[in-house]
């Protein structure tokens, strides 16, 4: 199956499988006290900053609910994009655990500014209103665009003027940084960035996130928040010991930059044909479109991908490190087959 529905799709890195592959042998401590571990949070600390605080962890939705409950209490208010993961995506998990209320905000392109949020920013100090304490972003966002540098500081700066924290969802922080040309510390801890969710099962990790916490405040109770959340791998160098593959060489680096660029083929070629319309602009790995509903029912007899927006006929397409140059042209061919021929005349 060659699918572009999900990064989540793709296989497993051979260099990470070979990590992998190495991990498994003998016996070793559990629960980070390995050499694999070790190694990686070494790794990580030179990515990020000597002084972060990385923590494994065994999922996407358990890591955003960890970095959540550290920067909040029950009381709080955590804010988002309306389109955000926590909102969507994460069946009330981030609700639950933190027991905060989860504010979403509409926004044209996922993307939140200081103006956006500005008017959710009151009752503080008032019993009767959850006080407002976390800005949660997705890096790349969830309709595929980028926070730059500069716009990732306005909202640490504007965030923490009001005491309140920034997390980072960076399950897509690689495309990020691909496309903006920057290293993972410019585009995270020397934005301000509280706490970061270093994804990379998106990206040619088997399974695993890391939470990366920078604001030492915060790194005291990490590690309880971790365990009582049900975080906490006994057998860690499984997981930890992908991340010293993937930050070898710059692996992740590497598999983002093909990702993005096998998009913008995709986009650079689709948007010539009928009746295609890109509803955001291309900056990842993610792209969103409208084309005929005949042709999309047709399509997804051959490839597997997402409706976005099923009532505009708005759909996702996702590429990723394993995508190839054959499936791309694959796709466009056959794309650029149906559009012609439904938009062809029909002769009576």
């Amino acid at each position: 199956m060659r699918s572009f529905a999900s990064d989540n799709n793709s296989g497993v890195h051979p260099l990470v499988m070979k990590a992998l592959e190495r991990a498994n042998a003998d016996h070793a401590f559990g629960y980070g006290e390995d050499p694999w571990t070790e190694e990686a949070v070494a790794r990580i600390r030179e990515a990020f900053g000597a002084t972060c605080l990385p923590m494994f962890v065994f999922n996407g939705t358990g890591s955003n609910v960890v970095a959540l409950q550290l920067m909040t209490r029950p009381y709080h208010s955590i804010v988002c994009a309306e389109t955000a993961h926590i909102y969507v995506d994460e069946c009330g998990a981030p609700a639950k655990m933190t027991g905060c209320q989860i504010r979403p905000i509409a926004t044209p392109d996922g993307k939140l500014t200081p103006e956006l949020i500005q008017p959710y920013l009151h009752g503080f100090g008032d019993q009767h209103h959850s006080q407002p304490k976390a800005i949660y972003i997705s890096q790349c966002t969830e309709l595929g665009t980028i926070y730059t540098a500069q716009e990732l500081k306005n909202l640490t700066d504007f965030a923490h003027r009001y005491g309140m924290y920034v997390h980072v969802d960076g399950a897509r922080i690689a495309n990020a940084c691909a496309a903006l040309n920057l290293s993972l510390k410019e585009l995270t801890a020397d934005c301000g960035v509280d706490v970061l969710t270093f994804g990379g099962t998106k990206n040619g990790l088997m399974m695993g996130e890391c939470v990366v916490v920078f604001n030492e405040e915060l790194q005291e109770e990490a590690r309880f928040v971790r365990k009582q959340s049900a975080q906490l791998a006994s057998k860690m160098r499984y997981l930890s010991c992908q991340f010293t593959a993937y930050l070898a060489d710059e692996l992740w680096l590497q598999n983002a930059r093909h990702a993005n660029l096998l998009a913008q083929r995709l986009y650079d070629r689709l948007r010539l044909l009928p009746e295609v319309r890109f509803t955001q602009k291309a900056e990842s790995n993610q792209l969103f479109l409208t084309m005929p509903r005949p042709v999309i029912d047709e399509l997804l007899e051959s490839y597997s991908f997402y409706f976005w927006n099923e009532a505009v006929n708005e759909i996702r397409l996702v590429t990723s490190f394993d995508t190839t140059e054959e499936d791309v042209e694959a796709f466009i061919a056959k794309c650029s087959q149906l559009l012609y021929t439904h938009s062809s005349p029909r002769k009576s």
